[in-house]
């Protein structure tokens, strides 16, 4: 199924986290509190990494445009947040958690599709994180660590 939607601006990435709270993402024993590389990210999905990503996953998605409509007006896109994890040289995500109560909010959702949005949101993570690492971060550049000597 697709969704026949406009690309929406990307989330804002809200600064250091704790790494523990991203998906795909393995805790490192030492936080190193730098941003740059959280910066980098953002500036690569203002770039084209979102659009590229978003427009992946709505070829594909299961999520309906009424579905969609109430995940942009619960603001659930911005909460999305990604991070560079430097110990797996990977980038993780977070999605935000979909409110139960979405069906007493929004009448055309039923109460199985909350799940289903959830998922959908978990799905869309993942590509931007994907997209991210394959096409984005450039492993013979400085900027994330690498440096070949």
């Amino acid at each position: 199924m697709t969704l026949d939607v406009e690309t929406p601006e990307p989330p804002t990435l809200r600064g250091p986290q704790d790494p523990g709270d991203y998906d795909a993402v393995d805790e490192p024993d030492e936080r190193t509190g730098d941003s740059t590389r959280r910066e980098n990210l953002a500036d690569f999905l203002e770039a084209g990494a979102w659009e590229d990503a978003f427009d992946e996953w709505a070829a594909d998605t299961y999520m309906n445009e009424s579905e969609f409509r109430a995940v942009r007006e619960l603001g659930l896109l911005e909460e999305l947040d990604f991070y560079w994890n430097p110990s797996a040289e990977d980038v993780g995500y977070r999605v935000p958690t979909v409110p139960e109560d979405l069906t007493t909010q929004y009448d055309d959702i039923d109460e199985g599709e909350v799940e289903d949005v959830q998922d959908e949101l978990a799905e869309l993570g993942r590509t931007v994180s994907e997209v991210l690492e394959n096409d984005y971060i450039h492993r013979d550049g400085e900027e994330f660590g690498y440096s070949w000597e």
